[in-house]
């Protein structure tokens, strides 16, 4: 065991520093001097103190439970570490002969028959009718000769099978919970390997020599046989006395051990349990009465249905890595649970008053036991910590929905029972990543992608955004590698950004203030930098990381890059200084508070640029999250927002067109109203080289608007573009129509796939939903190609 323990130490600093470097690697901004493990000196202490703790309370003992055994390891495992898998094997219906009764049987069916050996019942629901008259009765077990009851019990479905289900409790949880209700023989006829073990004193209880069997023959014939060699014996010999009243061919979830790789046995043994159940009432309560909360609301069902049934928790593993229980035995048994094996010398003198030699418990604690103590036992725990006072409760655990059961709960159990609080006030659950297509990432499938490979390939900066652009709730996350790709080149535009604001000479000013800027321009962007502070810091109120970073991609990438960038270019090369420095402060403090907003998810670039741009000698992490009030202007957003709504709009009808993006056309506005004409007249040069536009004109409503113009609405006045010089009117109609029929026919067959119920029953979630977004896709573009082709139909 101790050269055992000392590989896996070495082990320990190898993997331990691979995870913390993907962690770096991957940004996450953790303190990096207060790393804990949960087997280091200042954890194992905690877990000593609780586990003795919960034992003088009452709360841990030992008991005779059956538990998911791996035969391999020779080790009790948690539902966790099992996998179930689905198996193609049959279902052997057998049949007993019922006492007293010539030729009356009873069959039961089996996917396991060489349990059998074990069953001590037979159970028949109490309202069915074809078996009421024989509860009370006695089965005879075939092959042992075993005398066993016929017993009334809910387990047992009329619908499924004959309605009859043999019942072995050492060897199925639900036969367990049935042997229990009627104080059934518990008899186990398995060991360690899950060969057959026949030297349980109970096996021959109740049975005697008879034309069925008798328990002398029964282990010359099955004792030691591995079991699956039992089985096909079982079968053989049931078919040789005519037992087997049929076989049907069967799929089923058949356990297996994730790290053994053999199917697991439900197996009566000795473990340490702890009173889940009253230690769950106090966790019950912190959610149901809302002072803990998990986001998305959903999983609180989950929470609820796991804890509301919770059985006794085995905490004792039979492996050499872990925490050994504190617990001593002495010469006839006694246990003796203590902190140290001094203590527990201590109080073995009290007992026996005298020195005697003690026998630890070789059982190592369950892994969740030690990790259900991490939000207090890291902070120092049981000394009482400035870290303690200051970090527990925590606000926000973020974690996978799969272990809400092995660590979320554990750890409401353990920080209320120990620290008298619940140790976060919400639960964030966060969705898996699959791959493009919506499947599940399996190295079976080659659809793995590893994050340190696309950190290589394209930033950690890009992947962080990707993961929180896409985490949308109640929905995984569709890792598709263009995405990466095309954050990457966001945070690429960024950077050209920056390069373009220190080409222009823009410095951090000292005690700038955003709020007493003249120029329209400087005040709309200042008003539109606090509008995307309020939405992100909405979004995060609320775990909407989505949201959030669409907030600041879109005010980046658009509000700033393309359009303040654009419309400063005549300010910077302006002959008035004062609007000149302006500018430059203004475009420096806006890539600033850029950078504050983008920091949590891309941290790399915005501390790079921070060192440019940022103001004093604080590093971007630790600088204070910003908050905006009082930079809003009415005046400023409606007259930039009209201008670019104009060139927006322009645009977009040239794109649809197909206007040659060389061709400058002219543009008469029709009916604007006095203030947006001189608009006009003031922004003329600017609207016509964003636009690509050879005349701007202003006139009344009611002008008609020259020959071959589309025509679109922008506020109260219509823009007219005279097309028809530039494009072929007839082959353009053409091509709407070719490419409106095109859409309409893929949109019609989703839509048909989407209306198919089989369809929609068997196809997994994500595929469904895909199906969505492409119909929604389709019809959309459909509409902006009626809206072009409407346009064109006046010409």
């Amino acid at each position: 065991r101790e050269k055992f323990l000392e590989k896996v130490w070495e082990w320990k600093d190898h993997s331990g520093g691979t995870i913390t470097g993907q962690l770096r690697r991957l940004g996450a901004s953790c303190d990096w001097s207060r790393e804990r493990f949960t087997m280091d000196e200042g954890l194992s202490r905690a877990v000593l103190k609780v586990f003795v703790a919960l034992y003088k309370q009452g709360l841990i003992y030992k008991d005779k439970r059956l538990v998911n055994w791996d035969p391999k390891l020779h080790t009790a495992i948690s539902d966790l570490e099992v996998v179930q898998t689905e198996v193609k094997s049959h279902l052997w219906h057998f049949k007993y002969p019922v006492e007293g009764i010539a030729d009356k049987y009873i069959t039961v069916a089996t996917t396991r028959p060489e349990t059998m050996l074990g069953d001590t019942a037979v159970a028949v629901n109490p309202e069915d009718e074809r078996y009421k008259d024989l509860i009370g009765k006695y089965a005879i077990l075939p092959l042992v000769g075993r005398r066993i009851p016929i017993v009334g019990d809910e387990h047992a479905d009329p619908e499924q099978g004959s309605g009859a289900v043999k019942i072995t409790p050492a060897h199925d949880f639900n036969d367990f919970e049935v042997g229990r209700r009627h104080d059934l023989d518990i008899i186990n006829v398995l060991d360690a390997e899950a060969n057959i073990w026949l030297d349980d004193p109970l096996f021959g209880k109740d049975a005697g020599t008879t034309d069925w069997g008798d328990p002398e023959s029964c282990r010359k014939a099955y004792h030691g046989l591995e079991r699956f060699e039992a089985r096909k014996r079982v079968i053989e010999d049931m078919e040789a006395r005519g037992l087997v009243e049929k076989i049907d061919d069967h799929v089923h979830m058949v356990p297996y051990g994730d790290r053994g790789g053999v199917p697991v046995e439900p197996w009566l043994t000795d473990q340490w349990f702890a009173d889940a159940a009253t230690l769950a009432k106090p966790a019950i309560e912190a959610v149901e009465q809302g002072r803990t909360k998990f986001v998305s609301e959903n999983w609180t069902k989950t929470y609820y249905e796991w804890m509301r049934n919770i059985q006794p928790w085995c905490v004792s593993r039979q492996l050499w890595w872990g925490h050994q229980i504190p617990a001593w035995y002495g010469p006839d048994g006694k246990v003796f649970v203590e902190e140290s094996e001094e203590e527990a010398a201590a109080a073995a003198k009290a007992h026996y008053g005298k020195d005697v030699e003690l026998t630890r418990d070789a059982d190592v604690l369950d892994t969740w036991f030690s990790s259900a103590l991490w939000p207090f036992s890291t902070l120092g725990w049981p000394d009482e910590t400035p870290e303690l006072e200051r970090y527990y409760p925590t606000s926000v655990l973020i974690t996978g929905f799969d272990i809400i059961f092995f660590w979320v709960a554990r750890m409401m159990m353990m920080g209320i029972h120990f620290m008298g609080k619940e140790p976060f006030e919400t639960v964030y659950i966060h969705a898996l990543v699959r791959d493009a297509k919506g499947q599940k990432m399996s190295k079976s499938k080659g659809n793995v992608m590893d994050p340190l490979e696309l950190v290589d390939k394209y930033g950690a900066d890009a992947l962080r955004f990707t993961l929180a652009a896409m985490t949308m709730p109640g929905r995984d996350v569709r890792m598709d590698e263009s995405r990466v790709e095309g954050y990457r080149n966001f945070g690429t535009k960024l950077w050209n950004a920056a390069r373009f604001c220190a080409m222009n000479q823009c410095l951090p000013v000292e005690d700038f203030d955003a709020a007493s800027v003249k120029a329209t321009l400087n005040r709309w962007i200042v008003g539109e930098v606090a509008a995307c502070g309020r939405e992100i810091d909405r979004a995060l109120g609320v775990y909407r990381f989505d949201e959030a970073a669409s907030a600041v991609y879109a005010f980046t990438r658009n509000t700033f890059c393309d359009w303040y960038v654009e419309l400063a270019k005549p300010l910077f090369n302006g002959e008035d200084a004062a609007v000149v420095a302006e500018t430059r402060a203004t475009a420096t403090w806006v890539l600033n508070q850029i950078l504050r907003l983008l920091h949590p998810f891309m941290p790399f670039i915005t501390e790079e640029l921070w060192e440019q741009f940022g103001t004093g000698n604080t590093r971007l992490i630790k600088a204070d999250w910003p908050k905006y009030e009082g930079l809003d202007d009415k005046a400023a957003a409606d007259e930039i927002g009209w201008l670019i709504d104009l060139v927006s709009g322009i645009r977009s009808a040239r794109s649809e067109m197909n206007v040659p993006p060389g061709a400058k056309i002219p543009m008469v506005l029709i009916g604007a109203e006095q203030g947006n004409r001189e608009r006009l007249s003031a922004y003329g040069d600017l609207i016509s080289w964003l636009a690509r536009l050879e005349t701007l004109e202003a006139v009344d409503a009611g002008t008609p608007p020259p020959a071959g113009s589309i025509q679109l609405v922008h506020r109260e006045a219509t823009v007219a573009l005279p097309v028809g010089d530039v494009i072929d009117i007839v082959q353009e109609k053409a091509r709407l129509e070719k490419e409106i029929a095109k859409e309409e026919a893929e949109a019609a067959k989703i839509d048909k796939k989407l209306s198919n119920e089989d369809f929609l029953a068997k196809a997994p979630e994500a595929v469904v939903d895909e199906n969505k977004e492409r119909l929604a896709e389709h019809r959309a573009r459909i509409e902006r190609l009626r809206a072009a082709l409407e346009r064109l139909e006046g010409l």
